[in-house]
């Protein structure tokens, strides 16, 4: 019997074995890091992704049997600390993905590394903190607190002092916290009818987000604002917690378990009255759409929310394919240079936001699809803020070559990367960094 070289098939992805004892057991670990890691060396597609390649293939070039048994298994921690779960590599590069035999599922390899890691208590206070992004979110948003940690947060010596005893990259830009938090100031909606389409429930809750809400609440105002252009009704999530992505990519399970229990009851009630599920981060998305779902697939209220969620774009798009958008664009916004994350890439839904700003009269758009380095918190640690930088360094330079009017990413992060990027590599930088939705407000001329 022969074993097919390569796959031609689509990505399939079996359920994350992760209440299995068996999960966590580091011999066992290594065993199987060891089997994927040699396929990745034969390989070698992945090396442009991310750092984890190169660290691995660097340090399976300097052993001395020049191949991964001469790795030592302690070193393999330096590969697992380099993945920050973007799923670049199991989504669109490995041929070696199920259904082929061979069943390569680095991400998820390297997400069972780190959740032993964490049960282990290896993980630094720092992580278990930048991770925290509802409580911070709280803490930080108080009126009386956020002028002084918006003033920490954007001072130089200030920001040395917080790497040196928090490992925070100093040279890291770091959001500004907003005191108007977005689910306490969304105005209410018009009690338009719910008008359903063939691709779209008529009517949307909004999921928040934790860095909507603390950060930049306008990305969710615009975002009401386009619905309530278009007559759907809409309202908030009743009760709402971080969707755990953050502490996914910590390796830390049982809190992502904890997190799903206290938003599953209020999502899924909403999911089976009818409501399209909007979330306007796409690692939030995808946290619902599919991390979820591959940790609890006996879980009906989790399928049912899965299927219920949209990105706020593709929710518009298929709208517009309902026929039930309007198209009245009065503002042109001239060359935009528009970036799809890659958390928005591996859900398999196309370039809806390209399509989108397309829509709009004497507009064009350049679309970069590559990673921008920035990544959940990776970017933010000193110790990986370099290398987060070198990652993001191409798309600086192509997001800048049609000295665009506009730079957009549907990952806010990303797009503040992007701006950092394109600022310390260019003095005549004049563009205007702005969220898709807000763009897509602007051509409305809301």
């Amino acid at each position: 019997m022969t074993t097919r070289e390569g796959n031609l098939l689509a990505p399939t992805r079996h359920p994350l074995d992760w209440k299995n004892p068996e999960f966590y057991e580091q011999a066992a670990i290594d065993a199987e890091l060891e089997r994927v890691f040699d396929i990745c060396h034969g390989c070698r597609r992945c090396v442009s992704l991310c750092q984890a390649f190169p660290t691995l293939f660097d340090l399976v070039d300097n052993s001395k049997t020049m191949e991964v048994d001469g790795v030592a298994k302690e070193d393999y921690a330096k590969v697992v600390d380099q993945c920050y779960l973007c799923d670049l590599c199991y989504m669109t590069k490995c041929p070696y993905v199920p259904p082929h035999p061979w069943n390569v599922d680095f991400p998820h390899l390297m997400l069972r590394a780190k959740a032993a890691s964490f049960r282990k208590g290896e993980t630094r206070w720092r992580d278990r903190l930048l991770t925290s992004t509802d409580r911070v979110g709280k803490l930080a948003t108080i009126p009386v607190v956020v002028k002084m940690v918006n003033k920490f947060n954007a001072t130089p010596a200030a920001r040395k002092v917080m790497e040196k005893t928090l490992g925070v990259a100093a040279g890291a830009a770091l959001p500004p916290y907003d005191p108007a938090r977005f689910r306490e100031t969304a105005r209410t909606s018009v009690a338009w009818p719910a008008r359903d389409g063939a691709r779209t429930p008529g009517k949307v809750a909004i999921f928040a987000t934790c860095y909507v809400n603390y950060n930049e609440p306008g990305i969710g105002h615009d975002l009401l604002r386009l619905l309530e252009h278009n007559e759907v009704p809409y309202r908030l999530v009743e009760q709402e917690a971080c969707c755990g992505m953050p502490k996914l990519e910590l390796g830390d399970l049982e809190s992502v378990a904890a997190l799903k229990d206290i938003n599953i009851g209020p999502l899924s009630a909403l999911a089976r009255e009818g409501y399209a599920i909007l979330t306007a981060v796409p690692s939030c998305t995808l946290m619902w759409k599919h991390e979820l779902p591959l940790m609890f697939p006996d879980d009906q209220d989790v399928r049912a929310v899965a299927e219920a969620m949209f990105d706020p774009i593709e929710y518009l798009v298929q709208r517009d394919k309902d026929g039930l958008l309007r198209k009245d664009f009065k503002t042109p916004l001239g060359k935009v240079s528009y970036h799809i994350p890659c958390h928005s890439r591996v859900q398999n839904v196309g370039q809806k936001t390209r399509e989108a700003l397309e829509w709009i009269p004497e507009t064009t758009v350049n679309t970069v699809e590559r990673c921008a380095g920035h990544d959940g918190t990776y970017g933010v640690k000193s110790e990986f803020f370099a290398n987060s930088m070198k990652i993001g360094r191409p798309v600086f330079r192509q997001m800048a070559e049609t000295d665009p009017d506009y730079i957009c990413s549907d990952c806010p992060i990303a797009g503040r990367r992007i701006e950092q990027g394109m600022k310390e590599s260019s003095s005549t930088h004049r563009t205007r960094k702005e969220h898709p939705l807000t763009l897509l407000r602007i051509a409305y001329g809301l």
